[in-house]
């Protein structure tokens, strides 16, 4: 008899929260540690070997029962599925997308796959369905993100770039703001909580390091937003109503104007459309000049606090910081337009510690200065099919076929969808009113779904493939915002019957014919091979060596020299130095104030300078149904809803924590820890009440994540904000989701 211990295996491997150790034993993940060149390293690994191994994980190729029988589609979410083999799971999704794209065109089959899947180059579920789906024929596209697809659609009106490229290449360094800005003004906060993750992960967590280094150095940061804890310790706080950002910056740019403290120069030779803002912002064009005490009504701040921020924000270097949040709300293009107009009429976009930035905080990365290092992404080839929609807008489609819709300057009809494949992300935890969507998802013929856990989506998906996690199947993990490379190893062996997600789709492909164009004749070593030398290749053209493949296999994990001493100066930097020269890809070639092209659209929910416009649901229009304006931030203990299933068997963990002011918890009878009711007319969930003075009376906080778990027939026990929250565009022009908008009331259960 052999008492021998088998050995314990440790390997690094990456993910959207970082690089981890994670500890294996025969075939199971049975603990991680963290990666000891992380100065702050979360604690969302901890919870990786209990979901890696959860019940909730899908053992097998799974049909819904009433899908099968009759091809019923009413049960979505209430059905119950059956177990069948390989085989016949890929012949039956095979044969729905060949007959949906022969009967009705691929245009009626959306590949949505909005999510974060794998922070691995190959392994990237979304990646691999477009691919797939493109060498079919091609499907309907989604434009942007959840996170910033408002933001997507206006600031390249106002600065010419995508906004992307804008927030994560063309910023200021950590560096930077700590060498020169005075004044740091940050409208929603910088939360290092959010910093926590990153689209291909963040080895080095930074951003509170760099908050303490700002507080030694005596630079002054104020949140501006309803949570205190939106920023480090250490920064001012100004409480603010949601939903009213812009109202505060009208007022600061008043007294800006009314005290001559503006940058006429600037505004002269860098922007176009002031002389047609300043009769709105001064209340020539409407009777209402923008002036403190106008604000202090919208937005709660008193005017003597506005005047003294203002004179500081002329009076020192000053950079403006605007969270990604302020956009997920109606009117969400206004907030973030308005701030380049601030920041313009201070004259100081251009200046190293100056202007105006987005998403600090929002994402790790954001902030860090090195070479920009492009490579390693899976050619998806061109898709035959031009139709798009903007992401958030997903169950308009569904349950519109047909109808026009606007969106950006154009106007078209939404595709009618007779088929959905889902890879790599979870709808039903991160869109908008999530009983509407539960109606929408029951419009398709057929949903077909890419998924490890029996995610709300999976439950309502017809035909389900078990897919592998990133532990149980090799990659490369890299990412322009890091100066790390990870070779991603197997640890485990696939748990039940999971495959990758390219072996699921060459499996499809195969039957529909397209096998070779799908795989290119290579199986995944092969394509990890062929990315990485291109990759290899590219850093050789930027002087970076890069180790061989099987170096890195060997290695698990490299530095590279990416990180620069001296800022590369961004597009702003080069276009104050001359604006001929480096003039924007904007019509003017400058900052456009007003753009014509806006005005042009004739939205009137977006004109053609940023203007007050409130939202159909904020404390302005408060109830005694609805009294709350409700904000859903992300939460502090996974990614978005990654890992639920582990975290819900933690106890007391859910339902999801919601913050309330003791002035709102009092009148109601809620004390720290109760059980409560959270409602309004879309829905109702579950939470548990912690009452706390660091959010602004009127407000409350549930943070995204639990696992949609109800109807509008009973409460979601697990405490989904999406539940409540508005399914409506931020406007016709930016269509982006309106999370933020939304009042809701609490009652103790």
């Amino acid at each position: 008899m052999n008492d021998e211990i088998p050995p314990i295996r440790t390997k690094v491997t990456t993910s959207h929260w970082g690089a981890f150790k994670v500890h294996a034993c025969c075939d199971r993940i049975i603990g991680t540690s963290p990666f000891e060149h992380d100065p702050e390293p979360n604690r969302i690994p901890d919870i990786i070997p209990q979901a890696v191994h959860h019940r909730s994980r899908i053992a097998r190729p799974s049909i819904r029962k009433g899908w099968l029988a009759t091809r019923d589609r009413q049960a979505r979410g209430d059905d119950t599925h059956v177990e069948v083999p390989w085989d016949e799971a890929l012949d039956l999704a095979a044969s729905e997308i060949d007959r949906i794209r022969k009967s009705h065109g691929n245009e009626a089959i959306f590949g949505g796959s909005y999510g974060w899947a794998s922070a691995g180059r190959f392994h990237h579920a979304p990646g691999q369905l477009h691919r797939f789906l493109n060498t079919v024929g091609g499907y309907v596209a989604a434009f942007g993100s959840y996170s910033t697809g408002c933001a997507q659609a206006i600031m390249p009106h106002v600065f010419g770039v995508p906004f992307l490229k804008y927030t994560y290449a063309s910023q200021d360094s950590w560096e930077t703001i700590a060498a020169h800005t005075e004044t740091l003004v940050m409208f929603g906060g910088v939360n290092p909580k959010n910093s926590q993750v990153s689209m291909g992960g963040v080895t080095q967590h930074e951003t509170a390091t760099w908050f303490r280094r700002f507080n030694e150095k005596k630079i002054r940061c104020i949140n501006i937003g309803p949570q205190r804890t939106d920023a480090p310790q250490g920064c001012d706080w100004l409480p603010v109503h949601p939903a009213s950002d812009t109202a505060l910056m009208l007022a600061l740019a008043y007294v800006l104007e009314n005290e001559a403290l503006t940058d006429k120069a600037f505004l002269a030779r860098y922007t176009v459309g002031f002389e047609r803002f300043r009769p709105y912002l001064i209340g020539d064009t409407d009777g209402r000049p923008k002036t403190p005490e106008w604000a202090t009504a919208l937005c709660g701040v008193k005017p003597d606090d506005i005047r003294a921020l203002a004179r500081r924000m002329a009076g020192t270097r000053t950079l403006i910081t605007v969270a990604w949040s302020l956009q997920r709300g109606e009117h969400g293009e206004q907030p973030y337009w308005m701030s380049a107009v601030l920041a313009a009429m201070l004259g100081q976009i251009g200046l190293p510690g100056g202007g105006v930035g987005y998403g600090y905080g929002a994402i790790g990365g954001i902030g860090k200065s090195m070479k920009r290092l492009e490579g390693m992404t899976l050619d998806q080839g061109s898709n035959p099919v031009d139709k798009v929609i903007p992401v958030a807008r997903i169950a308009d489609m569904l349950l519109n076929p047909g109808a026009d819709f606007d969106f950006n300057g154009h106007r078209g009809p939404y595709p009618d969808i007779r088929l959905i494949y889902w890879a790599g992300g979870n709808p039903f935890h991160h869109h908008q009113d999530l009983n509407r969507l539960h109606e929408a998802w029951k419009t398709p013929e057929t949903i077909i779904v890419n998924e490890p856990w029996w995610t709300p989506t999976a439950k309502r998906a017809d035909i389900v493939f078990p897919a592998t996690t990133s532990y149980e199947r090799e990659d490369v993990g890299r990412t322009n915002l890091d100066d790390f490379l990870f070779h991603m190893p197997q640890i485990i062996p696939p748990v039940g019957e999971a495959r990758n997600d390219f072996d699921i789709f060459s499996g499809i492909a195969e039957r529909m014919g397209a096998r070779q164009a799908f795989t290119e004749g290579r199986n995944v070593e092969a394509w990890l091979r062929h990315l990485y030398a291109s990759y290899a290749e590219t850093a050789a053209q930027s002087d970076i060596q890069v180790p061989a493949f099987d170096e890195l296999r060997e290695k698990n994990w490299v530095k590279l020299p990416l990180k620069t001493e001296t800022p590369t100066p961004s597009f702003l930097s080069r276009f104050r130095e001359d604006p001929q020269r480096h003039a924007l890809d904007t019509p003017s070639g400058r900052i456009e104030i007003f753009s014509a092209t806006v005005e042009g659209f004739g939205y009137e929910d977006c004109p053609g300078h940023p203007v007050w416009l409130p939202p159909r649901e904020w404390l302005g229009t408060a109830t005694l149904k609805a009294p709350l304006h409700m904000v859903s931030p992300q939460p502090g203990d996974k990614l978005h809803s990654q890992l639920e299933s582990a975290l819900a068997d933690v106890q007391g963990a859910r339902p999801e924590t919601i913050i309330i002011n003791p002035v709102d918890a009092k009148p109601r009878g809620i004390a720290d820890g109760d059980l409560v009711k959270v409602h309004n007319d879309r829905g109702a969930c579950h939470a548990r009440s912690k009452v706390s003075e660091d959010i602004a009376p009127g407000v409350v906080a549930l943070p995204t994540g639990a696992w949609f778990a109800g109807s509008m027939n009973f409460a979601d026990p697990n405490g989904n904000p999406n539940v409540l929250t508005l399914d409506l565009g931020t406007s016709r022009l930016g269509q982006g989701c309106s999370a933020h908008t939304a009042l809701v009331e609490l009652s103790r259960l």
